[in-house]
């Protein structure tokens, strides 16, 4: 399947940041990622994903968290990636833009998060609770979205490779704070990056059959902003 992909610059919470957008013919929902720590939208794990979803009829949204700058000077300090509350609010900024953009309105919004990506997407989700519809973490830290884990209601599925037992441990752990529907995924023999044969194909159906469950139209938001 030939789909185009759209390269964009989108405001967001004072910066402007580098992304790439696929709507599918037939499209049936929209998914924002939020990568992790030394990651970008070049990131061949999630752009793996992000294929799997447009194929299933779901637009995707892959944007840098981090301007250009900031990712250089993260790579000396690394100081920024673990910036919950900047890339958070990043993240909330993107999926207002999502919900206002004439090419993705109506939708239902998903975000996909992975490492602490997933604390920055469960986070967004938990600041807009009005946009997005579900939520899914792959190999994620929902540990350090801390207190707005329990403002968090919407689906949220946490996939965990089955040899990362410190991650697992504390999956299970944020999975009892979520307020709302949480499922456990553990993905047998698959380590922190999904790099073992056959098991980033297990996490792209899993985030597929899950957002596809989730995300519904909705009607025009009157008046949707940042606020």
């Amino acid at each position: 399947m030939n789909i185009a992909e759209e390269s964009l610059r989108i405001p967001a919470a004072g910066v402007v940041l580098d992304a790439d957008l696929v709507v599918p013919d037939q499209v049936r929902g929209v998914v924002l990622f939020a990568h992790g720590s030394g990651s970008s939208r070049h990131s061949p794990r999630n752009r793996y994903v992000a294929v799997e979803l447009q194929t299933a009829g779901l637009a995707t949204v892959l944007a840098d968290l981090l301007t250009p700058a900031e990712e250089q000077r993260d790579a000396w300090t690394g100081e920024l990636r673990f910036d919950i509350g900047l890339l958070a609010a990043r993240l909330a900024a993107l999926t207002d833009w999502v919900v206002a953009d004439e090419r993705t309105a109506g939708l239902g919004v998903g975000l996909f998060g992975a490492s602490t990506g997933a604390a920055a997407a469960l986070v967004a989700a938990a600041e807009r609770p009005d946009s997005v519809q579900a939520v899914v973490s792959r190999g994620g830290r929902p540990d350090l979205a801390g207190e707005y884990l329990r403002r968090v209601r919407q689906p949220t599925l946490l996939i965990v490779g089955g040899d990362d037992p410190v991650v697992i441990d504390l999956n299970r752990e944020a999975m009892e704070q979520l307020a709302g529907e949480a499922r456990l995924e553990i993905v047998p023999g698959a380590s922190h990056l999904f790099e073992e044969p056959g098991t980033l194909e297990r996490v792209a159906r899993l985030a597929r059959d899950w957002f596809l469950l989730h995300l519904r139209p909705v009607a025009h938001r009157v008046g949707q902003g940042a606020g």
